[in-house]
């Protein structure tokens, strides 16, 4: 019996029921999983009639099919989302596996402090969030250390570092710090994150007016530089709705076989945030946008009050089922109504630029940065730093930086450092060294500091980088490295202290970024060993000897050829090689005793 025969005869055996469907290849790999209210006429539709290009595609790839029973449309709904991310199916849409949020965290410790964090746990800290939008998450805590000094290390140091003098902390590591000034800073940043911030603009307008008739000019273009801060960074929203209600409102839009869906993140009536995805897809537009919606709630546990679709129908209702006590709506008039065409507006508008991006080939750089930023939970690293060190034995030891800027190689910006400190092989510590350098000459400079530095290794090297940026120089720089397999490839990223590595796929245009900027610096850092190496190999012989410079050095070099043939030549002709008769004798003398 052939494929097309199997699958008519499994065709008849179909049920009437809801349940889950699975399509699978000539291999006997899942390539699509969907649901279906009654089995028999869903299944049955991938086999008859005609169909669109990209559904004709996942068909042809079709050689049988399996089937599961269950007794509600909503177990059907859960089960294919449970089996879309355990399979991967090539043809589903699929949320990144990498769908972690950032949340805002102070602390629960005796000196607060305000954190970045990818989830919530039960250690009594107050966590504000999530942010759809990671660099909206890391401005707005770069705001907060701005307004509020709570302290920054993430161990008290034996000395007040750089913010402190920059008045971003209050110093408990040398001075006593009250626990009431603690109390009233995280409940000012509690008002401010719960959508207090235009009161607290007032307030600093008030004590910025009032300086100002001090006459103390400085103080009072601090606290306008301050005001300026929030509403640059909290005023972007311009949507807001008469209640209070916590709502995602969701909008989509396909074209070219791909759909773009927009999320609109209102809290407290406002609307906050937005998320934006654009994937290719292969089966119906609603389904699929059913099945990506059901994904996005699958495990999250900060669910909205309410949920506003574009469409209307019974996939509204078996969500409402679903998501116990979260109230689905298909709003068809009005400001609800306003908030979803405006999703879908958006989400045609991301999309066409999405194709006209596409079409660019010098953006895909920027889109690297941006997935590397998206990957790593931080702002898109546009400034990148990277160090390699280079040594044979612990010989000839050299490091070398790079930087790379929105995705380009920055040249003149490239660094080489020779190991001053370090003896024997030691990577750990020389790695220490240069960072310590570089970033000290920075700070003393004040030159602006990168966005991500890139170490070529793994845990250690990444450690010691930490441990010189956070605890000597008091730096918060997102320090990452890269692994090699047994192969010599790069195979895993990892970010931080995190022992896990960061989930980015390896055939990405950011992953394919970080390993041009790994073999940059490591071209760079060989070659410059090479160089070191080889002005090495005559130093014993020529650069001791007063009045031989490097100039001179080669020029002898080039005249003679060899140290060999100095060794034997005469005053005479030192003399033709331009070396006065004093040099002469003094650099035969030295070679006869070398």
């Amino acid at each position: 019996m052939d494929i097309r025969e199997r699958i008519r005869e499994k065709l008849k055996l179909l049920p009437d029921k809801p349940g889950v469907y699975q399509m699978k290849n000539a291999d006997g790999e899942i390539i699509y999983v969907g649901k279906a209210k009654v089995l028999k006429n869903r299944v049955r539709s991938y086999f008859t009639g005609s169909h669109d290009g990209k559904t004709q595609l996942m068909v042809s790839n079709i050689a049988d099919f399996e089937y599961i029973v269950t007794n509600t449309v909503v177990e059907a709904l859960v089960l294919e989302c449970n089996m879309i991310k355990q399979y991967k199916p090539p043809f589903n849409i699929m949320l990144r596996d990498d769908k972690t949020y950032p949340y805002i965290k102070i602390t629960n410790e005796e000196h607060p402090k305000l954190e970045i964090v990818r989830r919530v746990s039960k250690d009594k800290g107050k966590y504000f969030g999530p942010y759809p939008n990671s660099q909206a998450a890391y401005e707005t805590k770069k705001l907060l250390d701005r307004l509020y000094p709570l302290r920054k290390c993430k161990t008290l140091k034996d000395k007040v570092c750089l913010y402190y003098h920059i008045n971003q902390c209050v110093a408990p590591c040398e001075y006593n710090v009250e626990p009431e000034t603690y109390q009233g800073m995280v409940k000012e940043i509690t008002r401010f994150l719960n959508g207090g911030h235009r009161e607290i603009a007032d307030n600093l307008r008030d004590q910025m007016m009032q300086e100002a008739e001090n006459l103390n000019f400085e103080r009072a273009k601090e606290l306008r530089d301050q005001i300026d801060a929030i509403e640059r960074v909290m005023e972007k929203q311009k949507v807001t709705m008469a209640d209070t209600v916590d709502r995602d409102v969701f909008g989509y839009y396909a074209d070219k076989d791909h759909m773009c869906v927009q999320v609109f993140y209102m809290r407290q009536g406002k609307l906050i945030e937005r998320d934006v995805q654009i994937f290719p897809y292969h089966g119906e537009e609603r389904e699929d946008f059913l099945s990506y919606v059901t994904q996005f709630y699958i495990d999250n546990a900060d669910l909205p009050q309410e949920i506003l679709l574009p469409y209307e129908g019974e996939e509204a209702q078996v969500l409402e089922e679903w998501l116990k006590g979260v109230k689905v709506k298909t709003p068809q008039r009005g400001d609800k109504k306003q908030l979803v065409d405006m999703a879908a507006e958006n989400a045609k508008i991301a999309l066409d630029e999405r194709f006209k991006l596409m079409e660019r080939d010098q953006n895909r750089t920027i889109r690297a940065v941006e997935q590397l930023g998206e990957a790593m939970m931080i702002p898109a690293p546009r400034r990148i730093e990277a160090f390699d060190n280079s040594n044979i034995q612990g010989t000839d030891a050299v490091a070398a930086m790079v930087v790379f800027v929105d995705g380009q190689p920055f040249r003149k910006d490239y660094r080489k450092f020779k190991i001053k400190t370090v003896q024997g092989p030691d990577d750990y510590a020389s790695m220490r060294e240069v960072i310590r350098r570089r970033y000290t000459r920075l700070l003393k400079e004040n030159q602006p500091l990168p966005d991500l530095v890139l170490v070529d290794g793994g845990r250690g090297h990444i450690n010691a980088a930490l441990d010189v940026l956070e605890n000597e120089l008091g730096l918060d720089i997102p320090v990452c490295g890269l692994a090699k397999d047994d192969r010599h490839r790069t195979s895993q990223l990892f970010l931080g202290e995190d022992p896990a590595p960061v989930p980015i796929e390896r055939t990405s245009q950011g992953f394919y970024l970080l390993t041009r900027i790994q073999d940059e610096v490591h071209r760079f850092a060989i070659t410059f060993h090479r160089e070191t190496k080889g002005k090495n190999a005559f130093r014993s012989v020529l650069d001791d000897i007063p009045g031989v410079g490097e100039k001179r050095r080669k020029a002898l070099l080039k005249h003679f050829g060899s140290v060999q043939a100095m060794k034997a030549a005469s005053v005479e002709e030192y003399r033709q090689a331009g070396i006065g008769d004093k040099l002469a004798r003094e650099i035969l003398n030295f070679l006869a005793q070398a």
